[in-house]
């Protein structure tokens, strides 16, 4: 007589892989949405930090701040184009806020898809 011999998976052992991966992602997902978020906030901040730095440089040059993004001298201190905002994901005027006064100028981030964010300011005599 031959023994038949099975071979493969019983359906317990599946359930108990399906389960336990299932324990891992319930885990772990959250996680990685939170380090995605933080990466984000992170970035839109230095992007802020480097539009606020090319204002300044205006500023020290010219004595007063840009009025808007528009300004031809802004665009090519910030490299020819305004730095993407990771937060809303696209590389416009109306994804920082810019608020230039006499003596300062102060940007934030619109923080759609990130941790709030606090605002920037730079001033010419800090």
């Amino acid at each position: 007589m031959k023994k038949s011999i099975k071979k493969g998976f019983t359906l317990i052992e599946l359930l108990v892989v399906v389960l336990i991966l299932g324990i891992i992602t319930a885990v772990a997902l959250p996680a990685y949405m939170s380090s995605i978020k933080d990466a984000r906030t992170k970035t839109a901040v230095t992007n802020a930090r480097i539009i606020a730095t090319a204002a300044q440089q205006i500023a020290v040059r010219t004595g007063a701040y840009p009025a808007d993004f528009t300004d031809a001298t802004f665009l090519a201190d910030l490299g020819g184009a305004i730095p993407t905002n990771p937060c809303t994901g696209t590389a416009l005027a109306a994804d920082w806020g810019y608020v230039p006064t006499a003596t300062s100028a102060t940007i934030t981030p619109v923080a759609t898809n990130c941790n709030a964010i606090t605002a920037i300011t730079v001033k010419i005599n800090p």
